[in-house]
């Protein structure tokens, strides 16, 4: 293998990095449907739990501790930050040779939630076809 082939090979996988991680985080960011859940609305339903579970049978405990759980892990990733300007700036410097390599058009971007002032700063036209 070339020192080339080694290099593009190597681009490609920081492209599609960059590109995984800046969409993962838009997902994770993006507004869920019903009545948006707070830290204090997740406290206050993980004492319910822990009053509940004393006295479930064993089917309604293996739910509550699977609740738990889930509510656990919600209340942690509430409380990750996310340096989305940093997660922009690396899709930006990719998106376009990404977008040209794999064929992807604007407008697969922006139904992915891919806002057009950051398509925009990475250069990807709106007449851009896949």
């Amino acid at each position: 293998m070339t020192p080339e082939h080694k290099a593009a090979l190597a681009e490609g996988r920081a492209q599609g990095r960059a590109i995984r991680l800046y969409l993962e985080a838009l997902e994770a960011r993006k507004p869920k449907r019903g009545r948006r859940r707070t830290e204090a609305s997740i406290a206050a339903r993980l004492e319910i739990i822990d009053d509940q579970i004393g006295d479930a049978d064993p089917v309604k405990r293996l739910d509550l501790i699977q609740e738990r759980l889930d509510l656990t892990d919600e209340l942690e990733g509430m409380q990750e930050t996310v340096d989305m300007s940093a997660l922009e700036q690396d899709f930006v410097g990719a998106a376009a040779g990404y977008s040209e390599r794999k064929g992807i058009s604007y407008s697969a971007w922006r139904e992915l939630g891919v806002e057009p002032a950051v398509l925009k700063k990475a250069g990807i036209p709106r007449t851009q076809r896949g």
